[in-house]
């Protein structure tokens, strides 16, 4: 009987144990967070962006990258991501693509301009700057010529 009972407390601690990396996971993903306003910038690659990835401004996250696609007539990249609601942005504001390490991953660069208007729901940014080919970089570095195969 005693045995039945220490095995139920350890089932038991073992269960809010796991709960407790279930909760911190939630909020870790920002699941529990609503709310913000939805905005759309177009990109010619946004190579390691996906969805979920982090919208920063200054270093600091002030979003997610909520879906991406291709536009048929342009071919280029939609990426449609949710900003805080207490980030407010102007008009002017420019989006880029930055890798977060050398070994891959990217994230959504925010860079603010001087308009005295802000962006709204479903607004667009039209200043874009695409993801950086770093392999293609490594491979123009090392081979010491320019892209059409000549060194100088």
């Amino acid at each position: 009987m005693a045995s039945n009972l220490v095995e139920s407390l350890i089932g038991a601690l073992v269960l809010l144990v796991a709960g407790w990396f279930l909760l911190l996971a939630y909020e870790r993903t920002d699941a529990m967070s609503g709310g913000g306003y939805s905005l759309v910038a177009k990109f010619d690659r946004i190579d390691g962006l996906n969805v979920g990835s982090d919208v920063r401004m200054s270093g600091i996250k002030v979003g997610t990258v909520t879906e991406q696609r291709l536009d048929p007539s342009t071919y280029q990249a939609v990426v449609q991501f949710s900003v805080s609601p207490g980030v407010e942005l102007p008009l002017d504001t420019a989006a880029a693509i930055s890798s977060a390490s050398l070994l891959g991953g990217s994230y959504l660069s925010l860079l603010p301009g001087g308009e005295d208007e802000y962006l709204v729901e479903g607004d667009e940014i039209e200043e874009t700057q695409d993801a950086v080919d770093l392999v293609g970089l490594i491979g123009k570095f090392t081979s010491g010529g320019d892209s059409s195969g000549n060194s100088e």
